[in-house]
């Protein structure tokens, strides 16, 4: 299950406090916003236009379609949101080629009919969490950014009210926190496939045309601990990890992988511990 809190439970370091703000339009949910400013501990400046504020380069923006991260100023693009319902992600679980998409691939959905507990370990915006929760796996994501985890929490409560989306977001458990701890706390085996999809430096410019990763840039940075992440999962997982890189970039430091699954702009290296179940 989700956690079915609207905003995330813990507050933003103090490099945080001049970059985001939480607004709202006047469509947009006057409670929710209180409590997510008071929750992240971030000024809240009421009903705004965001191309107005200057103050602060990014938005925790609420409005009537639920919670977005929104880039300020005059020809900024849309907000970011963590979004199952509709859009890609709705179009994906419709059309989306079931276990013969590549993450579902690399986590070995087609090599067991095991119903397996996966932990999704730098949960992001959820797609594909989304993704192996609607393919039959349990998921618990870890999204260890206050902000990105506000977002997530709004989007997977939104589709928990969705009558096709709601049985797959009751396989998806949000935490709070790092999973580098919570793997550190776990037992042997605490899940069968750890997944990690971390962010890492970027030095191709055109990777920041999208807008997810211009506000991400802003608000995440990168992941320095990747090495430290995929060491401790390595140690926790039962059958296998898993991680997605650009295509063209360098493995994490580390182990070798396994074997590489490779797409159009991104790959898997899989690291395989031991096989999967074939039932």
């Amino acid at each position: 299950m989700p956690d079915s809190s609207p905003s995330a439970p813990y507050a933003l370091s103090d490099r945080f406090q001049n970059i985001v703000a939480v607004a709202r339009s006047a469509l947009g949910d006057r409670l929710q916003a209180d409590a997510l400013a008071d929750s992240l501990g971030v000024p809240n400046l009421g009903v705004v236009r965001p191309r107005d504020i200057r103050d602060f380069p990014v938005l925790l923006f609420l409005d009537e379609q639920g919670l977005g991260l929104q880039m300020t100023g005059k020809g900024a693009p849309g907000p970011v949101r963590a979004e199952f319902v509709t859009g890609k992600m709705g179009y994906r679980r419709e059309h989306g080629g079931g276990a013969g998409q590549l993450v579902a691939k690399a986590v070995g959905l087609q090599k067991t009919r095991a119903a397996l507990h996966v932990v999704d370990a730098t949960a992001g915006l959820g797609q594909d969490a989304f993704v192996l929760a609607s393919l039959g796996c349990t998921v618990t994501l870890f999204e260890r950014n206050p902000v990105i985890h506000a977002l997530l929490a709004d989007g997977l409560a939104r589709a928990a009210l969705n009558v096709d989306c709601a049985a797959i977001v009751e396989r998806m458990r949000l935490l709070e926190g790092s999973s580098i701890e919570w793997l550190a706390r776990s037992g042997t085996e605490a899940a069968d496939v750890v997944y990690l999809d971390p962010m890492f430096p970027h030095r191709d410019k055109s990777a920041l045309v999208k807008k997810e990763m211009q506000v991400f840039r802003t608000i995440v940075g990168d992941d320095e601990d990747s090495a430290q992440l995929l060491a401790a999962a390595l140690e926790r997982a039962r059958y296998r990890v898993v991680v997605k890189r650009p295509r063209k970039a360098s493995a994490i430091e580390g182990a070798e992988p396994t074997t590489r699954i490779e797409g159009k702009s991104s790959r898997y290296d899989v690291y395989a511990i031991r096989a999967l179940p074939p039932q």
